[in-house]
């Protein structure tokens, strides 16, 4: 059983030595998400969407991010290790930003550290100048801690439906 008890982190600005273990974490975490899409869409649209491996994409995904120079990451450590992270980027034409990515280690998950993460990149975008921050999750079982932590941030859920067909 994972250790429950909430974890004060130091949250800092990313730094190109921490991608490896970003980029391992965020693998490591979303690996239930995916699964779970996988179910809910099937193979063939699941494919389609990510390919023979969703972690390529995946890697790439966050790669992407870590070296935009528009987004701000920050990473969460704990006791000097790098648990977890947050990318988010202001708005080019309006007062809302959006937080693009959060990840926390699957070990240190329930304990605060992505409600740490979310607010930080909140903060961010408010000193940058947003009035409206935007985080999107999927609503399938996978996504259930991620929308736990929105919601406990103080994100007000709107619901959307993609539908997908393959061709």
């Amino acid at each position: 059983m994972r250790d429950s008890r909430i974890v004060e982190a130091t949250i800092r600005v990313y730094r190109e030595a921490d991608r490896p273990v970003v980029v391992r974490l965020s693998l490591r975490t979303w690996a239930p998400a995916h699964a779970s899409m996988r179910e809910v869409m099937g193979d063939e649209i699941f494919k389609r969407l990510y390919g023979d491996d969703w972690r390529r994409q995946q890697q790439q995904d966050v790669e992407k991010v870590l070296s935009d120079d528009k987004s701000e990451v920050r990473v969460a450590e704990v006791d000097g290790k790098v648990v977890g992270f947050v990318a988010a980027v202001v708005g080019a034409d309006s007062t809302m930003g959006e937080i693009s990515m959060v990840a926390v280690d699957p070990d240190f998950q329930n304990r605060g550290l992505g409600t740490q993460l979310t607010d930080s990149a909140t903060d961010w975008l408010r000193e940058a100048g947003m009035s409206l921050v935007l985080v999107s999750t999927g609503g399938d079982v996978g996504h259930a801690p991620a929308r736990r932590t929105y919601e406990k941030a103080g994100f007000t859920p709107v619901p959307v439906v993609n539908y997908f067909k393959a061709l």
